[in-house]
């Protein structure tokens, strides 16, 4: 059966400089890969949103922002990212990998935590969203794609304060500043975000902290980042059954990474990263009697990671290694631990008179509880004309189950401990209108088909659901997404995504896999009153095709 969604039509006005969209895009370095590539050059469809572009959105959260996004699919249980989930052409929650600046935060006992951020819209210089194959780019969980939240470090120094406040209680406070010198670059923020909630028991409250510096040394350029977030809210009906009013939840999540950025030669860049992830976890079923049911996971990946690329007359080469530790402790998933293992390596060749590239790729991944794998993939691009560019890419994608998938267990619910990974084989072929100050555009034909999708599913309605691996779900569609500036004053930006889903699968009931969007229509207007001063209007429709019943 077919759910449709209402249209949404939102305004917002915001303050800011106009600046050259189409010429800042150009100059955009897209940092997926080892080997650094810009925004024309990369074999893929990616989606670029600058920090003047974030400002034009009604949006108060990442999550939000998201949803303006054709192909990507944001599903919310609470207001200002409270629970939110991140698709990418049909995929569910746990295919899609987050990143801020390049660090997974992939979590490993449930993908329902991976847009826990430390972060805040002001934070962010921009986000890259890359659809597609890219688990030999990025590793686990970029089964359908990645975005990779890209943060500031301001070259001024400033001090800001902000506040905001709207209906059902809703409120806010910011305080962010930065002191820079020629070695030395520090900034930090502040919030603090609540609401009564827009129904009963969904008030909430948002805690974020953030730090970032840059210092220069004998030995290259030293990056420091720090964040933590600390959400406490009301969960009426977000998890089991709508009579379930009283569910409480708290979440704790701290991200920290220090980064050295190297060149010992002149083509050569070595980039070296320890990072350290922990996110805590406290569900309480009934909040006036916490004894009842509680569940409490608390779990930390410590890891190391080399990236290196190689300029020579061959072509780039780029190579890498990332190894982490992970540690669960769980009243519900028990005490789990994991090493992970990955090595990359890529290479890109330009011919042509560099109008075609082509980059093939590896990635080995190593897991101790899951075995070694090889994912392949390649990339193909090529320069038609000055103003027209076509690309192509196929590679393998995987995602290991979570420690909800395999061990959970309540009432209504049964891990399966016998799991297995799911696969899928991505293509993916386009066009790209580039280096116009009028008109710019993507447009590809993707195909993505599954093996062994994980999915929670149930024979009859009367049995706990119970996740396990179906035989297989396609998915193929198209992906527009276009940009037109007709006037120095004027912007307009249009997005449109079809996804076809084809279940293999003889199941009855279905929680996440076969609930993908199938239209999905974006579209913005801005007018540029003066050099700081524009007016936004954003249109979002969508229509969510259900191939199985869900209860």
């Amino acid at each position: 059966m077919n759910r449709f969604f209402p249209v949404c039509l939102l305004f917002t006005i915001t303050a800011f400089g106009q600046q050259d969209s189409a010429k800042l895009l150009q100059q955009v370095v897209i940092q997926g890969n080892r080997i650094q590539t810009g925004f024309d050059e990369t074999a893929a469809h990616v989606v670029v949103l600058k920090a003047n572009e974030l400002k034009q959105l009604p949006a108060i959260s990442v999550s939000d922002v998201l949803h303006y996004i054709p192909g990507v699919d944001i599903r919310q249980r609470g207001a200002n990212g409270i629970q939110a989930d991140a698709g990418i052409r049909g995929s569910t929650f746990d295919q899609v990998l987050i990143l801020i600046n390049g660090i997974k935060i992939s979590d490993a006992q449930t993908g329902h935590h991976s847009l826990n951020l430390p972060i805040d819209i002001d934070n962010i210089e921009r986000i890259e969203i890359l659809k597609g194959p890219a688990a030999r780019i990025f590793g686990q969980n970029a089964f359908a794609g990645a975005i990779n939240i890209i943060t500031k470090n301001p070259d001024k120094a400033f001090i800001k304060l902000q506040a905001i406040g709207g209906g059902n209680g809703l409120g806010g406070f910011r305080i962010s500043a930065a002191q820079t010198s020629e070695k030395v670059k520090h900034y930090l923020s502040a919030s603090r975000d609540f609401s009564d909630g827009y129904q009963y028991n969904t008030a909430y409250q948002i805690n974020n902290f953030f730090y970032q510096s840059q210092v220069n040394t004998t030995a290259g350029k030293l990056n420091v980042l720090a964040g933590y977030t600390n959400r406490v809210f009301g969960a009426n009906g977000f998890y089991a059954s709508p009579a379930a009013t009283e569910q409480h939840e708290a979440i704790q999540t701290s991200l920290a990474a220090i980064t050295l950025q190297t060149q010992p030669a002149q083509k050569v860049t070595l980039n070296h990263r320890v990072y350290w992830r922990r996110n805590q976890d406290e569900y309480i079923y009934n909040r006036f009697n916490p004894t009842a049911y509680r569940n409490f996971h608390l779990n930390n990946t410590v890891g190391y990671e080399a990236n290196a690329s190689f300029t020579h007359n061959h072509g780039s080469t780029g190579i890498g290694i990332d190894v982490n530790q992970l540690w669960l402790r769980s009243t519900n998933l028990g005490n789990r631990e994991r090493i992970v293992a990955t090595l990359f390596a890529e290479h890109r060749i330009e011919l042509l008179n560099k109008r075609l590239s082509i980059t093939p790729g590896v990635q080995f991944n190593y897991y101790s509880d899951f075995g070694s794998n090889f994912f392949p993939g390649l990339d193909v691009g090529l320069a038609i004309n000055q103003h027209l560019a076509a690309f192509a890419n196929v590679g393998y994608t995987y995602r290991v189950p979570t420690y909800t998938d395999l061990y959970y267990s309540d009432p209504a619910n049964l891990g399966n401990p016998n799991l297995l990974p799911e696969y899928a084989l991505s293509y993916e072929a386009g066009l790209k209108l580039i280096d116009s100050k009028i008109l710019q555009g993507q447009l590809s034909y993707f195909v993505r088909n599954g093996k062994r999708i994980i999915d929670w599913t149930k024979a009859q309605p009367a049995d706990p659901w119970r996740p396990d691996n179906l035989i297989g779900v396609n998915m193929q569609g198209i992906d527009l997404s276009l940009t037109l500036k007709p006037a120095r004053y004027m912007a307009v930006t249009a997005g449109y995504t079809y996804i076809d889903a084809d279940k293999v699968s003889d199941l009855g009931f279905s929680r996440y896999a076969f609930e993908n969007l199938k239209h999905q229509v974006q579209g913005g207007l801005t007018l540029f009153y003066s050099n700081s001063i524009s007016h936004a209007i954003n249109y979002r429709y969508c229509d969510r095709a259900n191939l199985l019943i869900i209860i």
